[in-house]
């Protein structure tokens, strides 16, 4: 029997589900429980079709790229140095305690990038494509999501909001059914020309961002299409779960949650210190450095009506991180042929 009958349609039910629970990264959850059900029910591997797997890296890329897009150069200038310091530390922190982490089983590359904070959706996919246990980062990344999603909302409601807004959200143009394919399409192979790290993601990441610059519209993927990459993406970690492979994550489970309050605790006193630097409310400073989970910390920001810094800086961030991991190989590389 094909275990994709069973697989399918349970990561649909999953992530509706999760979705009406407003559960953060719902959709790749609920891949990883459909996918890793399967998996380790059968005690084989779930394998995902790869023409389907770099469409969904694609359409991640995209969909990474958004925040990206319509913020003019010039409004990020005056958060340019706190927010390039700021991100400097955390992903010193994040690459030290991966290292640490390497001495307890997983390899280097799966440490860094299982606790690099930011891009939750890329690191699995950069784990595949960089030679890391896509599994681990998937569940650690997920973990660090799944905490900081949480606790976002309940901190910040101690703290004093600029202003009251209210978020809007923006259907898609029927063409964006065409136009998302072609970004992947075309981002994919100039990716390789320009010989990007993870061309995949990368590429259509770029060309995103120069589209949307100069567009006159708001690129805003299908919600199916999404939705559809999400669901890979957790299939692809999931599909790969076993007995043993989360034996092996459990055991990690105290030192890898330590890191992440630890992460959170260091980057609400960045968020005090560039406040202070920059003349913000806490509560713009303290999102504008949240270590992950953009999409809640973006959506509480407009809703509490929160200047452009929490934007500028969150993305500063982004970059850094993302620029960062495809170099993570070279720079370990490197570290091992010093040792």
């Amino acid at each position: 029997m094909n275990r994709w009958i069973v697989a399918a349609p349970l990561s649909v039910l999953c992530g509706l589900v999760f979705t009406y629970l407003h559960v953060p990264a719902a959709w790749i959850l609920a891949g990883i429980v459909g996918a890793g059900s399967v998996a380790i029910v059968t005690e084989r591997d779930l394998r995902i079709n790869e023409h389907l797997f770099t469409l969904a890296r694609g359409v991640i890329g995209v969909v990474a790229a958004l925040p990206l897009v319509g913020i003019p150069p010039g409004d990020l200038l005056p958060f340019l140095v706190p927010g390039l310091i700021a991100a400097v530390l955390v992903i010193a922190v994040a690459f030290f305690g991966g290292l640490v982490l390497a001495n307890h089983g997983v390899s280097r590359k799966t440490g860094v990038l299982s606790l690099l904070p930011g891009g939750a959706s890329l690191m699995p996919a950069l784990a595949r494509d960089l030679g890391a246990d896509m599994r681990y980062v998937s569940l650690s990344q997920y973990l660090r999501l799944l905490t900081v999603s949480i606790t976002l909302p309940v901190v910040v409601s101690f703290l004093d909001a600029p202003a009251t807004g209210e978020v809007t959200h923006l259907k898609p143009y029927w063409w964006m059914w065409l136009l998302v394919p072609a970004l992947i399409g075309v981002g994919i192979p100039l990716g390789k020309l320009v010989r990007l790290p993870n061309p995949s993601i990368f590429g259509p990441m770029l060309v995103t961002v120069l589209v949307g610059s100069f567009a006159d519209f708001t690129i805003v993927p299908p919600e199916p299409l999404s939705i559809t990459a999400f669901l890979a993406l957790g299939w692809m970690c999931g599909g790969g779960l076993s007995v043993p492979a989360l034996k092996a994550f459990s055991k990690l489970l105290p030192a890898t949650m330590a890191y992440i309050v630890g992460l959170m605790v260091f980057c609400a006193g960045i968020g005090w210190v560039v406040a202070k630097w920059l003349g913000l409310t806490l509560y713009e400073g303290y999102l504008a450095t949240t270590p992950g989970a953009l999409e809640t910390a973006l959506a509480l920001s407009a809703e509490g009506g929160a200047g452009p810094a929490v934007v500028a800086l969150q993305l500063i961030r982004l970059i850094c991180v993302l620029i960062f991991a495809g170099f993570v190989p070279r720079i370990l590389k490197r570290i091992e042929r010093d040792d």
